[in-house]
């Protein structure tokens, strides 16, 4: 059974600790980076490297402005893969739409093995960035994640990566279309049909709200969770900032929340 989040700081583990459960892929020679989570193999395989998002950069997008940070997140990547043999290991949905491999990377470093998406995070040039389908590990990504703000780094130190506050919804209206964390206290949480809504204010055309569709709400049942169960809980929650009447951000796993404080 899957446990929510509980919010600890500290090290990160090396993979080969506890994502045992990963199934090993193809190794390959890095020949490309594209962007702080995107590499190129010689064989000609794409590699998004699964459970991070890097800041990103424009890669041809037209009118997409270059997130703070990017550059330094390619470099970083850079120094730690380029023309470097890495391991690929697998733990859940292993393509995407658009053909490239969704895999965790390891890459040799003074002769021990190190994982690329925890170093990424460590050095606050990522966040734990996570899909329905592909869960594994993230117990371990979220402590790396917690380790690089802990010691601000990278993307901690820059305004455009801060945690929002759930009671400043004007705030995270600001923010429509953009990917962002959000603490807050839950002031109730309620089924509507086939939606829980877990509501941060007294007035929901205003005020912030998350939302879990009938997908999601499967996935949370499949894992033994009651989204309900967080009621009156201080949570962090993170993903796409929507606008409907009021900011919101769709849920769609249990593990996009954590959970700070139970009352």
């Amino acid at each position: 059974m899957t446990t929510l989040l509980m919010a600890v700081p500290g090290a990160a583990p090396a993979l080969s600790q506890t994502c045992d459960s990963l199934t090993p892929g193809p190794t390959g020679r890095v020949v490309a980076i594209s962007d702080g989570d995107t590499i190129d193999l010689d064989s000609g395989l794409t590699v998004r490297l699964v459970g991070i998002q890097a800041p990103k950069l424009p890669l041809g997008r037209e009118g997409f402005e270059t997130w703070p940070l990017a550059d330094e997140a390619r470099d970083r990547i850079e120094s730690l893969v380029m023309g470097k043999t890495v391991t690929l290991h697998y733990g859940g949905e292993t393509r995407d739409r658009h053909g490239r491999a969704l895999a965790h990377v390891v890459v040799e470093q003074d002769g021990e093995d190190l994982w690329v998406q925890a170093e990424m995070l460590r050095s606050g040039l990522a966040r734990v960035y996570s899909f329905p389908d592909n869960r594994s590990c993230l117990d371990l990504l979220y402590a790396a994640e917690g380790q690089g703000r802990a010691e601000g780094a990278g993307i901690w130190r820059d305004p455009y990566y801060a945690i929002r506050d759930a009671a400043q919804p004007e705030t995270l209206l600001e923010r429509e279309g953009g990917y962002e964390l959000v603490e807050g206290r839950v002031l109730n949480a309620e089924a509507a049909g086939s939606r829980v809504f877990l509501n941060f204010g007294r007035v929901w055309r205003e005020d912030f709200t998350v939302v879990i569709e009938r997908a999601g709400l499967r996935v949370f049942e499949t894992a033994g969770i009651d989204p309900l169960s967080l009621d009156n809980a201080v949570i962090r929650v993170r993903g796409w900032i929507e606008v409907d009447d009021g900011p919101r951000i769709e849920v769609t796993h249990p593990e996009q929340i954590e959970v700070l404080a139970r009352p």
